[in-house]
């Protein structure tokens, strides 16, 4: 992933930080938080005034993460992923809770589980999903291992929404996993 980029906002941009900020608000717990967090950030998704065009810029040597939005109390970030094909990432899971929808293409998902192997462990692929245009999912750790990938011949875009801070962590993930794994 590249070093993360400051965004200029878009009026449709303005208008999801209001709606992410009013479900963020109610102080719900994180997989309720990201549910509604989902409905409201799918009335935003293919919309041709979300990004601008420098938003929508990839890296041809990994996929690219723009900052559109860091809450200036911590408590969520809204990020553009911009995947060129065949870009993907490495197998980890999250510091937070978030929520992922495609905003252009199609991105492939692999879902793991961390088992208990003797004195070590191992991941074991529990599902594959594949996410069109539209298609939001949301989740919560424990229990957020997964690797994320664009199978498809053209650029894919993705909105995420995290319950943290990214312009500061530099990234959602927490964990990066480098065990075996037992696919599908």
């Amino acid at each position: 992933m590249t070093t993360p980029t400051a965004a200029p906002t878009t009026a449709r941009i303005d208008q999801l930080v209001d709606d992410v900020r009013e479900a963020v608000g109610r102080g719900l717990p994180p997989d309720t938080t990201a549910y509604l967090v989902g409905e409201r950030l799918a009335a935003h998704l293919g919309s041709f005034d979300l990004l601008t065009p420098e938003q929508r810029e990839g890296d041809p040597d990994r996929y690219r993460q723009h900052i559109l939005h860091a809450e200036h109390d911590g408590s969520f970030s809204i990020v553009a992923l911009v995947w060129l094909p065949g870009q993907e990432t490495c197998i980890h899971d999250h510091v937070s809770w978030c929520v992922t929808g495609v905003h252009e293409g199609t991105e492939s998902e692999r879902r793991y589980r961390l088992v208990p192997d003797g004195t070590t462990a191992r991941l074991v692929a529990t599902e594959d999903v594949v996410n069109a245009q539209g298609d939001v999912c949301g989740f919560a750790p424990p229990g957020d291992i997964h690797r994320v990938r664009n199978a498809c011949s053209s650029t894919a875009i993705s909105i995420h929404v995290y319950g943290a801070d990214v312009s500061r962590l530099g990234s959602s993930v927490r964990r990066v996993y480098d065990l075996p794994a037992d696919e599908l």
